[in-house]
């Protein structure tokens, strides 16, 4: 389900106590290690990540006015979704094994 929320905090408010709780802890952690430059923004109804015009002025190639996404985080409805295009720009990534632990 996609969100209509214009903020990041008014789409955390809109979650069920449990999804959110998972959510904020998830966005804390990404928040505590994104790279100088880079910003917290709504976009496709997701919270997402993106790289400033002023870091990256051309953008996202397919539209040029939107930042170059490199993360988004969702709260699908029977699981808690990570997109992360960086995967795309380092090989290396390709390999990184990333657990997530929200059990408690």
């Amino acid at each position: 389900m996609q969100s209509t929320a214009s903020s990041p905090q008014e789409y955390l408010n809109s979650l069920p106590d449990e999804r959110k709780r998972i959510m904020t802890e998830l966005r804390t952690v990404i928040l505590k290690n994104l790279p100088k430059g880079f910003s917290e923004v709504m976009s496709s109804g997701m919270l997402s990540y993106v790289v400033s015009h002023k870091v990256y002025p051309d953008g996202y190639h397919c539209d040029p006015k939107q930042p170059l996404q490199l993360m988004c985080v969702a709260s699908q409805k029977n699981y808690v979704a990570l997109y992360h295009m960086g995967i795309y720009g380092d090989e290396k990534l390709l390999i990184l094994p990333i657990v997530l632990n929200f059990a408690g």
